[in-house]
């Protein structure tokens, strides 16, 4: 990754934050993409002072077409090309079939899936012009089956898997690789922290230590994922070592997922 461009959607905080200091931290400059501007600059002011790499924040929502379009022209007329995408901006709204509401239902599949879409659909022309990139998608172990309350989030996870493979037949021909990672719970993230935690210990009116406790227990490693784990995997996929792979959705669940 030496020297190489990378975007991050969602790069601001959790997950997104990690990626971009293990990428810079392997030699590339990264551009922070995140809809809340002030975490997209905190982030990349910690990459410039802990690895001394070129870091651009960029405030960008994935589901604005044009809030796209200027993230990617931005990067290319400051580095002059992309080598890799992440799609990792993302959200969650946990409710069941009949009592969640169309607005919620949209605004899941906006997110992570309209969302992917848009920001392979803008950077795929400067990758083919290159004749060279990789596209990874962040996407979960909810894209390979279902949970139970999180329809909207496995429906667009599992059709992030669909777009995954659908772009990796599109672009072999032009040396663009893509490809989708499927983490496991990353209970210590903010997304768990701050939201789900709470979400979940009223469905099944247990504490939310006991929600940690419950999926914990689910996968058989018995911990949950980290960033570290994810990030390994990602820099894999990145690299020309895998320069083999597309269209491939790894899973990283600890065993919880096999196939």
């Amino acid at each position: 990754m030496q020297d190489q461009v990378a975007i991050v959607t969602g790069g601001g905080q959790g997950l997104g934050q990690a990626i971009c200091q293990r990428l810079a931290g392997v030699g590339a400059s990264v551009v922070v993409a995140d809809r809340n501007e002030a975490t997209a600059q905190t982030t990349a002011h910690l990459i410039q002072q802990t690895t001394g790499r070129t870091a651009l924040s960029v405030r960008a929502d994935v589901t604005v077409e044009k809030e796209v379009a200027a993230l990617v022209a931005q990067t290319v007329e400051t580095f002059g090309r992309i080598d890799l995408l992440v799609a990792n901006a993302g959200i969650v709204i946990a409710g069941e079939a009949t009592n969640l509401t169309a607005e919620q239902w949209r605004r899941v599949l906006e997110v992570n899936l309209t969302g992917y879409f848009l920001c392979a659909k803008h950077v795929v022309p400067v990758m083919k012009r290159q004749r060279s990139g990789v596209i990874i998608q962040i996407n979960s172990i909810s894209g390979k089956r279902g949970s139970f309350g999180n329809g909207a989030y496995c429906a667009s996870k599992a059709a992030g898997i669909g777009l995954t493979q659908s772009l990796a037949l599109e672009l072999a021909e032009y040396g663009v690789r893509v490809n989708a990672i499927c983490p496991g719970h990353l209970l210590d993230s903010p997304l768990w922290v701050d939201s789900l935690y709470t979400q979940y210990a009223a469905r099944y009116r247990i504490t939310e230590a006991e929600v940690r406790q419950k999926y914990i227990d689910a996968v058989p490693m018995h911990r949950p994922c980290t960033y570290d784990d994810v990030c390994n995997v990602l820099l894999f996929l990145a690299s020309a070592q895998a320069s083999y792979m597309t269209g491939q959705a790894i899973n990283v669940t600890g065993g919880q997922e096999m196939r």
